[in-house]
């Protein structure tokens, strides 16, 4: 493989599209308001795209160190562990994409702020440090959370309650309580797919004293786990489109339900942990399914 294709492998580009979902969600909810900003928009997309390729990279970086990724991982090729990228070089990607990260952030709050009050800049900079070190600090470092069983509220927290409500507010410098309702759908479908991940690699993380929520409950528990989040995710949605009915078009986020439905009978009868990577695909489609599809039912 070339430099570059190994690159690109430790990018996971895979995991772009699931990450993407929020600030679709938040941009389609601000334009539904009459009140959309492009470099919002732009710029969020870019912020969004690079802090995910930022935690790819750093998961990398930490598993390798810790040893969690080995010979006996199930899930996709990790370049650290295998030696295809050196600790220096990774270390230097790492910091390049924080940068990447802090750059395009700026511009993002300052094309939603404008000649908003200090204040407002001053929240936004701490969530944007806080995302970076939320991202880095998943599995690197002396207690990473991700290996305390804490990475479903953190993806909860930053896939789903900030990512949406925070797009919303920079493009409407406005919020109301129900905003929470799709943020929150998404922000339980991201954390479907990392208990789907979790799940696949459960023997090799308990081993090597990874312990995810999944570790901790058992399988039996993850399973049922894994049916209420989809499950509520949409209970969410339908609850959001209740209280702001206009149009049957809304009803649109209901299309990805055959996607999750199926999705949930493999998870619930499945006993081979490497089959559960097609859902991991499967379930980050249908997040970025019902995102774009609840946000074009707002604004038909």
């Amino acid at each position: 493989m070339t430099k570059l294709t190994i690159w690109i492998k430790a990018f996971r580009l895979r995991t772009l599209p699931l990450a993407l979902s929020a600030t679709i969600l938040g941009s389609f909810l601000g334009y539904a308001e009459g009140k959309f900003k492009w470099g919002v928009f732009v710029f969020g997309t870019f912020t969004t795209l690079f802090l995910q390729v930022l935690s790819n990279l750093a998961n990398d970086y930490g598993d390798a160190r810790k040893g969690t990724d080995n010979s006996n991982r199930l899930g996709p090729l990790r370049v650290t562990q295998t030696g295809l990228v050196t600790l220096k070089e990774i270390r230097w990607m790492i910091l390049l994409f924080v940068v990447l990260s802090l750059v395009s952030g700026s511009l993002l709050i300052w094309s939603g702020l404008g000649r908003s009050n200090l204040l407002f800049y001053a929240v936004f900079f701490l969530l944007g440090f806080s995302a970076i070190y939320a991202a880095v600090k998943y599995t690197i470092g002396r207690k990473p959370y991700g290996y305390l069983g804490f990475g479903d509220i953190m993806v909860f927290i930053y896939f789903g309650i900030l990512g949406v409500a925070g797009t919303y507010f920079l493009h409407t410098r406005s919020f109301h309580p129900t905003i929470l309702l799709p943020a929150s759908s998404i922000g339980l479908l991201s954390v479907g797919v990392l208990n789907l991940n979790n799940m696949r690699d459960r023997e090799n993380d308990k081993i090597n004293g990874k312990h995810t929520l999944v570790v901790r409950m058992g399988i039996t528990w993850a399973k049922m786990y894994h049916v209420g989040l989809l499950f509520t995710a949409f209970l969410l949605g339908i609850t959001y489109t209740l209280i702001h009915f206009d149009s049957f078009f809304q009803l649109m986020f209901l299309l990805p339900l055959p996607l999750l439905a199926s999705d949930i009978k493999k998870v619930v009868t499945n006993t081979v942990p490497v089959e559960l990577n097609a859902e991991l695909k499967k379930l980050a489609v249908a997040t970025l399914l019902f995102s774009l599809s609840f946000g074009l039912g707002l604004i038909l």
